[in-house]
C-alpha cells in the first residue's frame, strides 16, 4: 500500500468508531413513521453538525448540512434514519451534479461501492439455505467458467464461500478503481485473471486460506462468479431475484453499466475538488464487490430485514438462523458480509463504501431497531458523513454524539504567519511528493493536503508548535532550526507519520 493510500484508508471510520456513532437510523418496509416531532428532529440534525474535534471550554457554533456540503465540495448527500425498527425519516440535500441545478431527493441513485458486498453476501447465504451452495466446500467444486489456481497455499486449506464472505480466504486485490466512460470493460474472468482490458492484478491466493483476515474485493469477485455459475444467471438478475425484490429494494440494481432508463435518476460522481468525473461515473464489472446502485432507504430496508430475522421473526429475505450466522464474528471483526462489533443489545453491523466519486456508510444495531445509511456523490464524503453521524447520534441519545474535546492554546497572528507556507516530502523516483499547504484564514491556520483531497482543514494549537485538526483525526507539529526558523513539519495520526520539509 502506498503512503497516500494508507493515509486515505486511515481517514475512513473504523469499525470501533462507527460502533460508537451508530445512529438511530434504520429503515423499514412500512415506510416513514408519522409523528409531530419528526420534522423538528430533522431540522435539529441538518443544522446540528459538529466537527471531529472541538476545543474544551469553547462553544462551537453548530454547522448545517448545506454549508458542510460546500466546505467539503461534495454536491449531495442522502440520508435514511431507522428508529424503532422502521424508517423514521429520509432526506436528501444538494445537487445530482454540481452546477446543474437538479436537486437530489430520496429516490436518487448513488453507487453503494463496497456496501455492495454485504448485500451480495445475503444472496450467497440464501443460496446456501436453498442447498445450491455450501459454506465450507472448496469453491472450485462448483466453479465452472474459472478456477481458483492451485498453489502451495491451497495444498491443505481451500478457498470456501465462508472464507470469501469473511475476507479470510487469502485472496488478493483489495479494491477496484472501475472503468471510465468509453473505456473497454473486462469480463469477470478477465478481472480474476488480470488480463486485458482489466486494470487490476490477477486475483490469487497468496496466504493460507483461513489463516488471517485481509480485506479482499477480489474474493468477493470470486463469490460473484460462483453464484452466477451455479444458477446460470447474470449476476444483476440473480441479485434482483434473491435479494432486491424480496427486500423491497425496488429502486436498486446491480446492472453494470447503469441502464439508460435509470441514468436520469442517478447522481454524478465528483472528485475531491468538486468537479464531475468525466462520463458521470465509472463502471464496475466487479458487481458483488462494488456494483450496486441504490438509495439509503433501500439499504435501510435490507437492514430492517436482517434485524427482524436476527430477532427471530420470519423474514422475506433470510431466516433467523442465517441472520445470526451472518452477524457472528468469523474473522477479525467481520461476520459474513458485514463488519460486526459488540454483543447482546449493543451488537451492530456496518459497512462503508468508496468508489470513484462516491462515498457512503451503513451502520445498524442488531437488536434495537436503529440504524443509519448515508450516501454522498463526492470523494470527500466520509468526513461529512461522520458529522451527520454525530448529529443523529446526539438527537437520538446514542453514544458517540459528542466531538472529542481537546485543550488549546492561543497563538497570535504573527506566530501563525511564520508557519504558513508550502511543505513537501523529499523523495526521488516516480512517487509524487506528499504536500502540505498552510495558510492563515480568519485568524486560524488551515491546511490543504492535495494527496488526500483535503482543502482548508482548520487547525488549532495544543502547544505553540503542535496543532490538531478540527475536521478529522491527526496532528501537525513543527520543527525549527537553531535560529528558531520553521524548517519542517510532521503529520501524525493518519495511519502513518509523514515528515514534510518547508519549500
Amino acid at each position: 500500500m502506498s503512503r497516500d493510500r494508507s493515509l486515505r484508508a486511515a481517514l475512513r471510520p473504523s469499525a470501533a468508531l462507527l460502533a460508537l456513532l451508530a445512529c438511530a437510523a434504520c429503515a423499514t418496509a412500512r415506510g416513514p413513521a408519522a409523528g409531530p416531532d419528526v420534522g423538528e428532529r430533522i431540522r435539529r440534525v441538518e443544522n446540528g453538525l459538529r466537527t471531529y474535534h472541538e476545543v474544551r471550554g469553547e462553544t462551537a457554533p453548530p454547522l448545517s448540512i448545506e454549508e458542510r456540503l460546500r466546505f467539503y465540495r461534495v454536491p449531495a448527500v442522502s440520508v435514511a434514519v431507522i428508529n424503532d425498527g422502521r424508517i423514521e425519516w429520509a432526506r436528501a440535500w444538494g445537487e445530482a451534479e454540481a452546477g446543474s441545478g437538479v436537486r437530489v431527493d430520496t429516490t436518487t441513485l448513488f453507487q453503494a461501492a463496497s456496501i455492495s458486498k454485504p448485500v451480495a453476501a445475503v444472496a450467497a447465504l440464501r443460496l446456501v439455505e436453498q442447498g445450491v451452495l455450501s459454506l465450507d466446500e472448496d469453491v472450485n467444486v462448483k466453479l465452472r467458467s474459472w478456477k481458483v489456481p492451485d498453489g502451495p497455499h491451497t495444498a491443505a486449506e481451500k478457498v470456501t464461500l465462508r472464507r470469501l464472505l469473511s475476507h479470510s480466504a487469502g485472496t488478493t486485490v483489495h479494491g477496484f478503481p472501475g472503468y471510465a466512460a468509453g473505456a473497454a470493460v473486462p469480463t469477470v474472468v478477465q478481472v480474476l485473471d488480470g488480463s486485458a482490458p482489466a486494470n487490476t492484478r490477477p486475483v490469487r491466493v497468496d496466504t493460507v486460506p483461513g489463516a488471517l483476515w485481509r480485506y479482499s474485493g477480489g474474493g468477493y469477485t470470486i463469490a460473484q462468479l460462483l453464484m452466477s455459475d451455479v444458477t446460470g444467471k447474470p449476476f444483476a438478475e440473480l441479485m434482483r431475484e434473491q435479494v432486491l425484490a424480496p427486500a423491497g429494494m425496488h429502486r436498486s440494481t446491480y446492472a453494470q453499466p447503469l441502464p439508460a432508463e435509470r441514468a436520469a435518476r442517478a447522481a454524478t460522481a465528483h472528485r475531491n475538488d468538486g468537479t464531475p468525473i468525466p462520463g458521470k461515473h465509472h463502471t464496475y464489472p466487479e458487481q458483488a464487490a462494488a456494483g450496486l446502485w441504490t438509495t439509503p432507504s433501500d439499504l435501510a430496508r435490507l437492514a430492517i430485514e436482517v434485524q427482524r430475522a436476527y430477532a427471530g421473526q420470519t423474514g422475506r429475505v433470510i431466516t433467523p438462523a442465517t441472520a445470526r450466522l451472518m452477524l457472528a464474528t468469523q474473522a477479525g471483526a467481520y461476520g459474513l458480509g458485514f463488519g460486526v462489533n459488540g454483543q447482546a443489545d449493543s451488537l451492530w453491523f456496518e459497512h462503508g463504501g468508496s468508489n470513484a466519486g462516491f462515498q457512503s456508510y451503513f451502520a445498524a444495531l442488531a437488536e434495537t431497531g436503529q440504524g443509519l445509511v448515508i450516501m454522498t456523490n463526492g470523494d470527500a464524503g466520509f468526513p461529512l458523513a461522520m458529522e451527520i453521524l454525530r448529529a443523529v447520534a446526539r438527537e437520538y441519545g446514542l453514544p458517540g454524539g459528542r466531538p472529542r474535546e481537546r485543550d488549546a492554546v492561543a497563538v497570535d497572528a504573527a506566530a501563525l504567519a511564520q508557519l504558513a507556507g508550502s511543505y513537501a516530502t523529499v523523495e526521488t523516483g516516480s512517487r509524487p511528493p506528499f504536500v502540505v499547504e498552510l495558510r492563515v484564514e480568519g485568524g486560524m491556520l488551515t491546511a490543504s493536503l492535495p494527496n488526500l483531497g483535503w482543502r482548508g482543514r482548520r487547525l488549532r494549537a495544543s502547544a505553540p508548535d503542535t496543532f490538531f485538526f478540527l475536521e478529522s483525526p491527526g496532528e501537525l507539529s513543527f520543527e525549527r532550526d537553531a535560529s528558531g526558523a520553521v524548517i519542517a513539519a510532521e503529520l501524525r495520526g493518519l495511519g502513518q507519520t509523514v515528515r514534510v520539509v518547508r519549500r
